[in-house]
């Protein structure tokens, strides 16, 4: 069985312990051990980090974007080689079944692919002049040293989208890791030193969240921001950033409607939804979190719904036949419990589920509740767990105002086989992703980002690699 190790910070191209020595405890969600410890952090780190990625900087704009993807093509091919062994590291710390690390550790390996192969098209172009002798260059140019600041639901993934995009376009950066998962993250990060990404491009650090932002955000090394996390702490991050004019991409929270039409093929519609509701035990920002069902089918629908929650083989993410793991730690079966009891208080009822599993591990029953009020913090307040409650509809002008209805803006999700009805509901829809019957959300290719309290920028597609460069026009009148 793959060992858990120790995690270092990375900086300046060397593994290292923070300057006092100081750490943090790594628990296994579903055993509840202290498996191992991250480094922590202090002030002269940070300070060693940007001075680090100051230096990184001024290197990697200069290797051309051909060397930069022959580089990072090579990272992503070692994260291939290594699967098993972080897959392994990443269930045990982060709790998923291993299946789901896997696929999250491959993907990470086509998002790395698919950001080096671009980052060779970063064209700039001439626009033609309107006087004779004059040449006008639009160019494109990497803005700098980045912060990126991450969280643990997708610990290789949510740093891999900031990474390889950065290093796609010529930044260096500076990482601030999930402390609760953070040796996955190390091992993308020890991938990219492998792979031959020069000392200084790419730090990762971990400490204390608030405190780490506080003093790299501000920074004058700093030249952009990227975070994914809550809503209330990326405003926070967003207005730091502002005051100091630095660019700034936001990947925020989300409460994900999923529409289900009287008309949908319900089968396809439970298997694709469940399972997306409940992967990695819910804590997904693009899981769907309310389910809005016509009232013809509704009742077949929560039926089967519910069927599908009781067969949720519920365990450690280990085991071969598990389909969902723990939660990631104690404070999230805390907060699980909020809504749950908050909900029955206003006259919810329970399908099924709605406790913890056990008393060892954070495990949580997959839950399914109906007869729930408008007013219940479910229906108001992102749960990012393992609950799932079913509302009724009667009409597509009333299910769209309910849809639209909460500040969150990030995915989006209907069921029908109308072509006419899928038209619009995907045009009603205020989100930055829609998937229409079936689930086509974060492929390298595509877009990956909301509107409205969900953030704004994309973390995927040709616009993830935009963020990260600078527009400059060149004008020139030949003598």
């Amino acid at each position: 069985m793959t060992a858990y190790s120790d995690v270092s910070l990375m900086i300046d191209g060397a593994w290292t312990k923070g300057a006092k020595g100081r750490t943090i405890p790594i628990v296994n969600p579903a055993t509840e051990e202290v498996i191992g410890h991250v480094a922590h952090a202090e002030t002269a780190d940070l300070d060693r980090a940007l001075a680090a990625a100051d230096k990184g900087f001024k290197i990697w704009k200069k290797v051309s974007a051909y060397e930069r993807y022959k580089i990072m093509r090579k990272a992503a091919d070692l994260m291939r080689q290594r699967l098993d062994e972080i897959a392994t590291i990443m269930t045990m710390e982060q709790g998923k079944p291993l299946y789901e690390a896997k696929v999250e550790t491959n993907l990470a390996a086509d998002i790395i692919d698919w950001m080096a192969e671009e980052g060779r098209r970063t064209y700039g172009r001439v626009v033609p002049a309107r006087a004779e002798n004059v040449y006008q260059l639009v160019l494109k140019e990497p803005v700098g040293p980045v912060a990126a600041f991450t969280p643990w639901n997708f610990p290789i993934n949510q740093v891999v989208r900031k990474a390889s995009a950065a290093l796609a376009t010529g930044c260096s950066i500076i990482i601030k890791g999930p402390e609760d998962t953070p040796a996955s993250c190390a091992q993308l990060i020890k991938a990219f030193v492998d792979a031959g990404v020069p000392a200084g491009v790419i730090q990762l650090v971990y400490g204390v969240p608030s405190e780490i932002s506080a003093y790299l955000i501000p920074h004058p090394i700093i030249k952009k921001v990227t975070f994914t996390g809550s809503t209330p702490v990326g405003k926070q991050l967003a207005a730091l950033a502002g005051a100091h004019m630095k660019r700034v991409t936001m990947e925020l929270g989300g409460h994900a409607p999923a529409i289900v039409f009287e008309d949908a093929d319900l089968e396809q519609a439970v298997n694709v939804l469940g399972a997306n509701k409940f992967r990695n035990a819910g804590q997904v920002c693009v899981a769907p979190t309310r389910f809005l069902v016509h009232e013809k089918v509704y009742p077949e629908f929560v039926e089967r719904f519910t069927a599908f929650a009781k067969n949720m083989k519920v365990g450690n993410g280990l085991e071969a036949d598990t389909k969902m793991g723990p939660l990631v730690a104690e404070r999230r079966l805390h907060a699980m419990d909020t809504f749950m009891n908050d909900a029955l208080a206003k006259g919810a009822k329970v399908q099924t589920g709605g406790k913890r599993m056990g008393n060892k591990g954070y495990f949580y029953e997959p839950t399914v509740l109906t007869n729930v009020s408008p007013d219940s913090k479910i229906m108001n307040e992102e749960p990012f767990g393992p609950l799932a409650p079913i509302i009724p509809f009667k009409d597509f002008d009333g299910v769209m105002k309910e849809a639209n209805r909460l500040a969150w803006g990030l995915a989006a999700y209907a069921y029908t086989k109308n072509t006419k009805t899928a038209a619009a509901v995907g045009a009603a829809f205020e989100s930055g992703m829609v998937s229409i019957n079936h689930h086509g959300l974060a492929l390298p290719e595509v877009p990956f980002g909301g509107m409205k309290d969900s953030g704004y920028g994309s973390e995927g597609g040709l616009e993830a690699l935009e963020a990260y460069l600078n527009t400059k026009f060149v004008s020139q009148l030949n003598m």
